[in-house]
């Protein structure tokens, strides 16, 4: 199978240094940059499917030149190849621009899925999944906690979370998948595959590679502006309840009802 997976370098949470800049945008270069925790159960299962049924995983990104680096884990965790869209024109881009760039560099590359994060940490929009499948017409499957494909039916069918348990999805492939973290829990890269993924390909491409124009891209074609920013406001002091059960819980009730808005 041929399976391609979805990842984008975000800031390191753990860094807790995330801060916007002059122009409201999230400044990339006071933390370090590391695979997107979505991603990397995607990849998961990814891996997964591969030592079942063959084939070969590749990673498309689309991030600055030094993404590169951040796919090396992606390779070290086992991945096969690597595909990095990296150009200055892309600057600012949204979430509609990034779903156009990996459409592009999609219909450039041959698989049997493709396989995305639920969101990442730095956006938190979650749509670019269905953005892409959209712009490719392929079927959509969504919020997926397994995924079983029949390569030899040309099928894949997907147990979905729902509001209520869970829905079981069937679709022909090639297909995108938006995975959760049900899919279990990503490996650690062994030494081996630290040292192996120094020789793995990443291929680097262009805007003018996958044909696009550097004018419908970026920040000057977002069709999303950022209008205002502001602090949370300071925690309030902390309200401690000492005495019983039924004190606590008429203190609570009575705080409560003192907030209600209607």
């Amino acid at each position: 199978m041929r399976i391609v997976v979805l990842t984008k370098p975000v800031p390191d949470p753990a860094a807790a240094a995330e801060r916007l800049g002059p122009d409201g945008r999230l400044d990339r270069s006071v933390t370090p940059a590391v695979i997107n925790g979505n991603d990397e159960y995607t990849l998961e299962a990814a891996l997964q499917l591969n030592e079942a049924h063959g084939g070969e995983v590749t990673l498309l990104a689309m991030a600055p030149a030094n993404g590169t680096e951040t796919l090396r884990k992606g390779l070290a965790m086992g991945a096969h190849r690597g595909v990095l869209v990296t150009d200055p024109a892309l600057e600012g881009s949204d979430a509609w621009t990034t779903a156009r760039v990996l459409a592009a560099a999609l219909r450039e590359l041959e698989y049997d899925l493709v396989i995305a994060g639920f969101d990442t940490s730095d956006g938190v929009g979650g749509v670019v999944g269905a953005a892409v499948a959209t712009l490719l017409g392929v079927p959509y499957l969504s919020s997926a906690a397994r995924i079983e494909p029949d390569p030899a039916r040309g099928t894949v069918r997907v147990r979905r979370i729902s509001a209520t348990g869970f829905d079981v999805l069937e679709a022909p492939m090639p297909a995108l998948i938006v995975g959760t973290q049900l899919l279990g829990a990503p490996r650690y890269p062994s030494l081996k595959g630290i040292m192996a993924a120094r020789s793995k390909e990443v291929v680097s491409r262009s805007l003018a590679d996958l044909g696009l124009d550097p004018g419908a891209v970026g920040g000057t074609a977002s069709r999303t502006t950022l209008t205002d920013q502001r602090k949370p406001p300071e925690r309030g002091a902390t309200q401690v309840v000492r005495g019983s059960a039924a004190e606590g819980a008429k203190a609570i009730t009575d705080l409560l009802a003192s907030r209600r808005l209607i």
